[in-house]
């Protein structure tokens, strides 16, 4: 029998839970509480599951999904729950068996819905009372006469199902040494594919799980394990009893992981073919998450809320980090870098980590009631992660890159049609996936910051110091985190909330001025609505003025009213220009006006502030972006700056726009002309600019500016290995992105140089960036394959089809794609309900994004016109046409027109 036929004998049900359970000791004395648990566990997975009961008690109408109103009931009738539970892994398996004890106290003992939907329920009892094991639109139904007011107990038996894409339970089968790696995600209500629960943010329980897997395996959960038993080849490993959670917070790891330990910092665990990635990468992992650790329990008086901190390194996971309490999970990726790393990357990395650190206090121990405060946790996560770095790296210009990273992505979906609130209106869980996006992430934050700004960072502290006290290891709402900050303030701030929280878009704020005499005689500050509908919000922003000569002046001003005069303006030198939202306090579109944006364009370069220049090349971008400043007038001014810029974030947002304006903006003669100098410009500064990172920046930039025949050759030359950068080794993905650029632009060398990467990098990785360059072919019966194995192959992982998609609908393909516009719309339910909860944003952004012509933005609008299309999904399509809508706008009004 081989290793792993024993394994699979091992691990059938009755050896591993029966017999483990005989099995089990504490402090050497038998487990019989957790045999008694047990017992009896395996038998069940013997036997069909038993059919629906024709003759079951008469029951209400069963909800589809979690709807508001059932979960509010459900809060109010119950409490003190405690689940135990149990599940066995066998490798390679596609079923994982399980057996759940849920204690629950009920005020009134009414008739209750537990949730539970995609595997196979074969057992239940309630308090004793067997009932048939049957499933109406993925609830439980427990019938009141079967319950009491006070405590009751529930058992069921189960098979739950895993996949290595659209399960909540995931398998990642690790090619480079053939090991499998196991994991969940149960964001936002999929711990109900699972086991049975109450399946909603503000029902937290304890929580108690027993895992039985192989030996050899390393398991890991929200707690520490508190016993194991051992049987054969494999093990069962009991794990600690958690705080209380709710349970989309509960999650487990399993697989032949390596770990990292450090005195005084947290415990990394990751794949054991990345021992070497991890000795480069983790120790400054450790240490930031460490340095976090202390500054945030002392910035919230509130010491670290649960027993352990472990990072849990996962490969090819769907989002960048989960906040599990106690055991955060981090994309492998993320971590250990594919690509020649910059600083700004570093910094890139901690952000991800201190914001997950940040969700053990805002998520974790004070978690928001409904999805609809969704930012309660991602806002606040963001916002204090770079709060946080900034105090520990005072020198690094973090909230530059707040400003960089952050605001544009907010601004691009406030300004749609698509925009929501930041609280949003989330009537069944089912659809809680819609509120995750920009809104939450980068708007939250932005205003969050605003906020901060007004009342002072020690009466923010101070508030949510209070808010964090008076809610721990329970739920919250906004209206509890605006009174708390109130309190500390001593500021009313229902204005504030009312317009920031509840209401979608923002103000476009732009300044009028006139001078008298070489001084200022008037300045006004107007705002208005970007998306027309009537609202005015209360802004607070630091004015910048800048003169001829001597210091700029700087002025705070706060307002609420369509339009406001600065007196304290009048009188000052008469500037040269106005920055309405200096060191970017404000949140809103910010445009120069037409005097002021001349005479940056002709002073931006000696302009000596990094942060200054940052704010008022993204204002340049925004003109571009709303047709007020002509894209090759940028792209001229990008040409002539660039080799003189040596911040990294401003070079690389000058090249990124820069290849964004020629590919979508700009018609096909335009492009080729004004792209060769600058692809030329980009290969000669890789190779001399005179620090490493800004080398890493401009093969960046020339990557993605490479088209015609000599930009190609320089390509195949850095894949040779015939062309060498100063400093700067390639990495895995480098390489990979150098032939998907190749292999899109369709080089004649190209099949060679993919087959030869293959050969060169056969690993998991390489595997998936081979397909992902595959995706960039442009051929019919290329786009055609890859389209059927998006949508009908369930046994390709989600992070292999979702790094593919940009290769797919490449810039220049457009053509090739079209056809696939309306099937990728008409394929956004099966999308919704079968994918984790980005996959959609990135689809719609890959297709509508691919696109640049009236014919293609002619097809989305049709589909919104004509469509039935649920009311949240149709927010997200009008938030990615938003951008085909601005290109073709673009194109035509400076079609023809000289630059």
């Amino acid at each position: 029998m081989t290793f792993m036929q024993k394994i699979s004998a091992c691990i059938s049900l009755a050896a591993l839970l029966v017999g483990g359970a005989a099995a089990f000791s504490v402090n050497g004395r038998p487990g019989q509480q957790f045999s008694s648990w047990a017992t009896g566990f395996g038998r069940a997975f013997a036997q069909a599951s038993a059919p629906e009961s024709k003759n079951g008690r008469a029951a209400a109408p069963i909800p589809a999904g979690i709807p508001r109103a059932l979960a509010r009931r459900r809060a109010a009738n119950i409490s003190g729950v405690r689940y135990r539970i149990a599940l066995a892994l066998v490798p390679h398996a596609r079923d994982v068996p399980g057996s759940v004890e849920i204690r629950f106290r009920l005020k009134h003992a009414v008739t209750t819905l537990l949730d539970y939907r995609d595997g196979v329920l074969h057992s239940l009892a309630v308090n004793g009372q067997a009932l048939p094991p049957r499933l109406q639109r993925g609830h439980i139904l427990l019938p009141a006469a079967d319950l009491r007011a006070g405590v009751n107990t529930f058992r069921a038996r189960f098979t739950a199902h895993m996949a290595a894409a659209g399960k909540p339970i995931i398998q990642y089968e690790d090619h480079d040494d053939g090991s499998e790696y196991i994991y969940t995600l149960f964001v936002p209500m999929d711990a109900s594919m699972v086991f049975p629960c109450f399946d909603q943010p503000d029902i937290k329980g304890r929580f108690q799980l027993a895992l039985t897997a192989p030996r050899a395996w390393t398991l890991l959960s929200n707690t520490a394990p508190v016993a194991t038993a051992l049987h054969g080849v494999s093990e069962t490993v009991r794990f600690g009893v958690t705080r209380p959670l709710p349970t989309y917070l509960v999650a487990f790891a399993a697989g032949p992981f390596l770990k990292m330990t450090s005195p005084g910092k947290p415990t990394v665990y990751f794949r054991k073919s990345q021992l070497a990635r991890a000795r480069r990468d983790v120790p400054e992992l450790q240490s930031i998450t460490a340095r976090g650790l202390r500054f945030l329990s002392s910035y919230f008086a509130q010491p670290f809320p649960f027993p352990k901190y472990d990072i849990v390194l996962i490969p090819g996971m769907a989002y960048g980090g989960m906040e599990h309490a106690g055991c955060t999970f981090l994309r492998e990726e993320d971590v250990l870098f594919r690509t020649a790393t910059t600083r700004n990357d570093i910094l890139g990395r901690d952000i991800l980590t201190l914001h997950e650190l940040t969700h053990q206090w805002f998520g974790d121990l004070v978690t928001m009631r409904w999805f609809d405060d969704l930012w309660l946790k991602e806002g606040f996560a963001q916002f204090m992660a770079y709060r946080t770095l900034a105090s520990l790296r005072p020198h690094d210009l973090i909230w530059k890159r707040f400003s960089e990273s952050i605001k544009p992505g907010a601004y691009a979906i406030d300004e749609t049609l698509g925009a929501t609130p930041i609280y949003q209106d989330i009537g069944n869980l089912d659809i809680a996936k819609s509120a995750y996006g920009a809104i939450v992430y980068s708007k939250a934050p932005g205003v969050l910051k605003q906020l901060w700004y007004v009342l002072g960072d020690r009466n923010f502290r101070n508030g949510l110091r209070d808010y964090l006290r008076a809610h721990a290891y329970a739920n919250a709402t906004w209206s509890d985190l605006v009174h708390a900050l109130q309190r500390a303030s001593g500021r009313p701030l229902g204005a504030w909330a009312q317009a920031w929280i509840l209401k979608r878009g923002m103000p476009q704020v732009s300044t009028a001025w006139s001078c008298s005499k070489g001084r200022l005689s008037r300045l006004t500050l107007t705002q208005r609505d970007v998306l027309h509908e009537g609202v005015l919000w209360p802004i607070a922003t630091e004015l910048l003025l800048h003169p001829p000569q001597g210091r700029p002046v700087r002025l705070r001003v706060e307002f609420s009213s369509a339009a406001a005069d600065v007196p304290a303006a009048v009188g000052q030198a008469c500037p040269d220009w106005i920055f309405a939202n200096d060191r970017d306090y404000a949140y809103g579109r910010f445009l120069l006006d037409r005097r002021s944006r001349r005479a940056v364009m002709r002073q931006l370069g000696g302009i000596r502030s990094p942060f200054e220049r940052s704010l008022l090349w993204n204002s340049l971008w925004q003109s571009v972006r709303v047709a007020r400043l002509d894209p090759r007038r940028y792209l001229a001014l990008a040409a002539r700056l660039s080799p003189e810029e040596k911040d990294e974030t401003i070079l690389a947002g000058m090249l990124g726009h820069a290849a964004l304006a020629l590919h979508r903006y700009l018609a096909a003669a335009d492009r080729r002309r004004l792209d060769a100098p600058l692809a030329r410009l980009a290969a000669t500064e890789m190779r001399q600019a005179p620090r490493r990172d800004l080398r890493i920046i401009w093969f960046r930039g020339f990557r993605a500016l490479a088209e015609n025949a000599a930009s190609r050759a320089t390509l195949v030359h850095l894949l040779e290995g015939s062309l060498r950068l100063r400093g700067v080794t390639l990495r895995p993905l480098d390489r990979w992105n150098l032939v998907t650029t190749l292999v899109a632009l369709n080089d004649p060398r190209a099949a060679k140089v993919l087959a030869r990467e293959q050969r060169r990098d056969p690993t998991t990785d390489g595997l998936k960036f081979a397909y992902m360059a595959g995706a960039a072919r442009p051929r019919a019966a290329t786009k055609r394959r890859y389209f059927h194995d998006y949508l009908d192959n369930p046994a390709r992982p989600e992070d292999w089809i979702q790094t593919s998609l940009g290769a797919f609908n490449y810039w220049n393909q457009s053509r090739l794609t079209q056809p696939y516009l309306l099937p990728a719309l008409q394929a956004l339910p099966r999308i919704q309900t079968r994918r984790k909860i980005f996959f959609l944003v990135a689809w719609l952004d890959a297709f509508i994004g691919g696109q640049h012509s009236r014919r293609a933005d002619a097809i989305v609008h049709h589909y919104l016109d004509s469509a039935r299309i649920p009311p949240a999904l149709r927010l997200k399509i009008l938030q990615a046409v938003d951008e085909l809508d601005k290109t073709v706008k673009i194109r035509e009004r400076y079609a023809g027109k000289s630059g």
